[in-house]
């Protein structure tokens, strides 16, 4: 019966990412129209953190497949997939804050070299509590896994790292394509 929700899964989730997700990188090129709804002949728009949901939903399937993953080790490594995609996204979004104000701090007059350092030594802390917290993410993966499940799961997310590449630069061409 998984093994079928996963089939069915994968069609759905491929034909909307396929489809929603040019729109929705589109909308957040212009300015994080995400989520809007489409107009006549304008299909809607997702926000990014949807199709991030979608991709990550697409990601966990295709890991079960590549993997092999038993039965009685899915409950187990669902959770822990899921929780190193979070503290992926987290460890993102805490790194985008930081430079955002970075950015800001670069920008004002007159600069303020004590909370430019402050900034930069808070960047520094994320970076070692994230790489710290993602190892520690794989440690627990690895003990549902068997060793060559592990080796697989290294292979697997640097190929589902691609195919996220692959999909932001259709989307883009997509986007240049339009206008």
């Amino acid at each position: 019966m998984r093994a079928l929700n996963t089939v069915l899964g994968i069609l759905i989730l491929a034909g909307a990412v396929s489809t929603r997700s040019a729109a929705a990188f589109q909308g957040a090129a212009q300015g994080g129209q995400g989520g809007r709804s489409a107009g006549a002949g304008e299909e809607a728009l997702v926000s990014p953190a949807e199709v991030q949901r979608m991709f990550d939903s697409y990601a966990l399937m295709q890991a079960e497949q590549q993997l092999n993953i038993r039965d009685d080790q899915f409950p187990r490594f669902l959770t822990r997939f899921k929780s190193l995609q979070d503290i992926r996204r987290s460890a993102l979004q805490q790194r985008n804050r930081r430079l955002t104000e970075l950015r800001r701090l670069l920008n004002a007059s007159p600069l303020d070299e004590a909370a430019i350092r402050d900034q930069l030594k808070g960047l520094d802390d994320e970076n070692a509590r994230a790489q710290a917290d993602v190892k520690k993410a794989y440690e627990a993966i690895d003990q549902v896994l068997d060793l060559q499940q592990q080796a697989r799961f290294r292979v697997f997310e640097e190929m589902m790292e691609r195919r996220k590449l692959e999909l932001v630069a259709r989307a883009r061409q997509q986007n240049r394509a339009k206008h």
